[in-house]
């Protein structure tokens, strides 16, 4: 009985890639999978617990639910190879270091009233090689390069505009002084002339009041 359940779960879990299921409390839940060496298995999750003034399933918060996955080796004493404690919302990546039964575990931790609380975790797996894997790893990278080039170009851009800015409050501030320097002649030049027409117009009067014997 136990062997078909077994199979009948290998069946669904082969043909299905997303899937849902529930859990009371800290209550672990294992799938298995056989997988070929160099398989690599990204299983992503999202966690949701029961409200119960609605009955409806909620989003869980970090604060509230944690999760912790295992992934064993069945065909090597139940061998762990993943052990892996995360948010309720996460991701997780292995690659088979050889072929056989794995088995997948979820395990919700909470703690206070929420260690009873029911929840529902939503499981996506997605399986691939290890070239496909590498060749995605490689893609993001190359992907995260441009944009990264892409941000050196417009710091560069920035830096030429800071740079042109500079020059030209430079020219604007030499501009400004030479100007300056030219009012400040200018006054000076026209102070001197101004003095120097006092003292003529002075000595000229004094010279016409003492022809006219005033002085």
């Amino acid at each position: 009985m136990r062997l078909q359940a077994l199979s009948i779960l290998l069946c669904i879990f082969s043909a299905v890639n997303a899937f849902h299921f529930y859990l009371s409390g800290g209550e672990r839940k294992c799938f298995y999978k056989e997988l070929s060496q160099g398989t690599v298995l990204i299983g992503k999750y999202d966690v949701s617990i029961l409200d119960p003034t609605t009955e409806s399933f909620k989003k869980a918060t970090s604060d509230q639910v944690g999760v912790v996955i295992d992934v064993e080796e069945v065909f090597d004493n139940d061998h762990r190879v993943v052990h892996q404690k995360g948010s309720p919302t996460g991701e997780f990546t292995f690659s088979a270091l050889d072929s056989g039964d794995h088995r997948i575990c979820f395990q919700p931790q909470s703690q206070g009233w929420l260690a009873k609380i029911k929840t529902k975790v939503d499981v996506d797996f997605e399986l691939g090689s290890s070239e496909q894997y590498d060749s995605k790893k490689r893609g993001t990278v190359q992907s995260l390069t441009d944009r990264v080039r892409t941000l050196n170009e417009k710091v560069n851009e920035i830096k030429r505009e800071q740079q042109l800015t500079r020059e030209r409050e430079a020219i604007f501030r030499d501009m400004s002084e030479t100007t300056n320097s030219r009012v400040v002649r200018w006054s000076i030049i026209q102070l001197v002339a101004l003095g120097g027409a006092c003292v003529w117009q002075l000595k000229h009067l004094r010279s016409f009041f003492v022809k006219q014997k005033i002085l």
